[in-house]
């Protein structure tokens, strides 16, 4: 008797919705439970399985694939695989990142024997709920599917959470239940916005009114208004950075972004005047923002420490828009959500000041209030931006590398040396502040600026060259030495899929440099000083250049190298853009061995 094919399995009707939402590559590790699974996943041949050496790399990926492509799915087996996710998912969720979980669990049948008799087999634990119940507190939607009938419903309901609430859903599948039949896909996954009423209408209308008040109540010196938009992560999770581009275009306002939004416009846009982080604020840039504007207006911007930069608050000279609500000073509009807002400001300032009313060269300007520029401040925007680019330029000395340096050098060969296009992708710490002032053009940059798990940006890499919209571009990756002993493996996965990654690690003499500095910053304060770190924040030293050759097969090449002078690193940016240079036929391992006692100058605030 020939057996019956249903046309539609639980495994199938997930691997259809994943495929509508349009992921082209799955990330995780296997086990058991998950077999049946990506069996009918190869077979319906949309999605590509990403095998990763860890869960946590598999998470990371997933991350910022979903980051660029506006949603991203990982894969793991029960309890041990489930609990090594959690905390790229729990990253996920603080930082708004649309990510799918799905961890495959023991069958049905084995639960049944669980509760008659108490027998425990592979990964399960007498606690039933356990992973459903730790993965609630990081998602917006966790659903155990034990039902082939209710599977449609549930994973429908979850995937819908994902896109509405722009967060990660969990899903939990019996082993059994991936090959039995469910009813085909119907009506198509689609996000859920928030009805937009009559009250709402009203809220609107009294926040702009509220800000254009604000503005009003805050002129310059020569009584005209000189207000600066803070754009936020928001703007880049909410997809609206046409909006904020027809905003500062409209209205010719200044505007700079947070640290974790850099690059979600292009950092070209006349209007863009630096990325503002508090007291780690390239110097000009915080000197515009808080002393020359005279009221800041934050869009989608968060209150992290990241962001702000060692200042513990906002002014009441400042709009928050942010989290569904909008902070106009002391007063908070709830119910207020990103989309509607920018374009109704943009109509309420081009109606109040005209079309770009507000347009000024806030650097140009304050240098005139100072009668002319002084020797350490830019003469204008353009200035500015010219001291980035050009301060990095090929030198014929060799001294030897800084943090500073390097990100000055790198600036340079991105705007000027190199027709590639990259995404950098920097990870937390002293890699992350040392990257923030490079110039890039828009979706350039990645990193993961509130949750700060170290070690993401090696398996972010990995999700950001996979994700279509940035297929194109090279991963350049800028990570601390103990940051890449977390998720160092991660290169495997580079090198297995023949990802042309660059990854700059920074070998400050194997230590934690920023757990020192938040510590006891005073390590820093004297460059010739001989004591050592603390003893907990010592790091074992590693050959890290080396670790290509073990990752490298025969058919999957992998590069590393070692630098420590300017000479050196010229000399790589100049193999960097020679495309027949075996360097750039697979990810390349770049160990950059720094002093000690270098930090990035940004952090020189909190130095005694």
């Amino acid at each position: 008797m020939t057996a019956i094919i249903p046309e539609c399995t639980v495994a199938r009707y997930l691997a259809l919705r994943l495929a509508e939402l349009g992921i082209t590559h799955l990330f995780g590790v296997p086990g058991n439970h998950l077999g049946p699974f990506l069996t009918t996943l190869r077979a319906e041949g949309d999605i590509e399985w990403v095998g990763t050496p860890t869960e946590g790399g598999a998470g990371q990926a997933a991350d910022a694939y979903a980051r660029v492509h506006g949603v991203g799915a990982a894969a793991v087996t029960y309890s041990v695989g489930a609990f090594n996710l959690l905390n790229a998912c729990g990253g996920a969720y603080v930082e708004q990142v649309p990510l799918i979980a799905v961890n495959a669990s023991p069958p049905y049948e084995q639960w049944q024997n669980y509760r008659a008799v108490g027998l425990l087999t592979s990964h399960m634990s007498p606690r039933p709920e356990s992973n459903l119940d730790v993965y609630r507190q990081v998602t917006v939607d966790a659903q155990v599917i034990s039902n082939p009938g209710l599977a449609p419903a549930q994973i429908d309901a979850a995937l819908t959470a994902c896109l509405s609430e722009r967060r990660p859903v969990y899903l939990e599948v019996m082993e059994d239940l991936w090959d039995e039949p469910c009813p085909e896909p119907g009506e198509p996954i689609l996000r859920r916005e928030r009805p937009f009423s009559a009250r709402n209408q009203r809220m609107l209308d009294d926040a702009v009114n509220a800000i254009l008040t604000l503005v009003g109540e805050h002129p310059g010196p020569d009584g005209t208004p000189r207000p600066i938009v803070w754009a936020g992560e928001e703007i880049d999770r909410f997809r609206l950075g046409g909006q904020l581009t027809d905003l500062v275009e409209g209205t010719g306002v200044p505007f700079c972004t947070t640290v974790g939004a850099k690059a979600v416009v292009a950092e070209d846009l006349p209007q863009f005047h630096g990325v503002y982080n508090g007291h780690a604020s390239h110097p000009d840039v915080h000197r515009i923002f808080k002393d020359w504007a005279t009221c800041r207006i934050g869009l989608g911007a968060w209150s992290t420490s990241k962001n702000l930069g060692g200042e513990q608050c906002v002014g009441t000279d400042w709009v928050m828009a942010a989290n569904g609500g909008v902070s106009v000073g002391t007063s908070y509009f709830p119910d207020v959500q990103l989309e509607q807002l920018l374009p109704a400001l943009q109509d309420a300032l081009v109606k109040t000041y005209g079309s770009g009313g507000l347009a000024a060269d806030y650097y140009a300007e304050a240098a005139q209030a100072h009668h002319g520029a002084s020797t350490d401040r830019p003469a204008g925007l353009e200035q500015y931006r010219a001291s980035l680019r050009t301060s990095g330029s090929r030198s014929d000395h060799a001294e030897r590398l800084t943090y500073d340096g390097v990100f000055d050098r790198i600036n340079h060969f991105l705007g000027h040396e190199t027709r590639q296009d990259w995404t950098v992708v920097s990870d937390a710490a002293f890699s992350l502040i040392g990257s923030m002032n490079l110039s890039l053009p828009a979706g350039g940059f990645l990193s993961q600026v509130s949750w700060l798990s170290i070690g993401w940006s090696v398996g972010a890499a990995t999700g950001a060259a996979l994700a279509p919209e940035r297929g194109q571009a090279r991963p350049m990756v800028f990570v601390g030495d103990g940051a890449f002993q977390e998720t160092c493996q991660e290169i495997s996965t580079h090198t297995r899929l023949g990802l042309r990654s660059v990854v700059f690690v920074m070998d400050n003499g194997h230590f934690y440099g920023i757990e020192q500095m938040l510590v006891h910053p005073s390590f820093y304060a004297d460059d010739r000083a001989t004591h050592d770190p603390d003893f907990y924040n010592v790091l074992h030293p590693w050959h890290y250049d080396r670790l290509a050759a073990v990752f490298a097969g025969k058919e999957t090449p992998a590069n590393g190298i070692t630098i420590a002078h300017t000479s050196e690193l010229d000399d790589l940016l100049t193999r960097l853009t020679d495309p027949t240079d075996p360097v750039n036929a697979g990810p390349l391992l770049v160990r950059v061995r720094l002093h000690r006692h270098d930090y990035p100058r940004a952090m020189a605030y909190k130095v005694p």
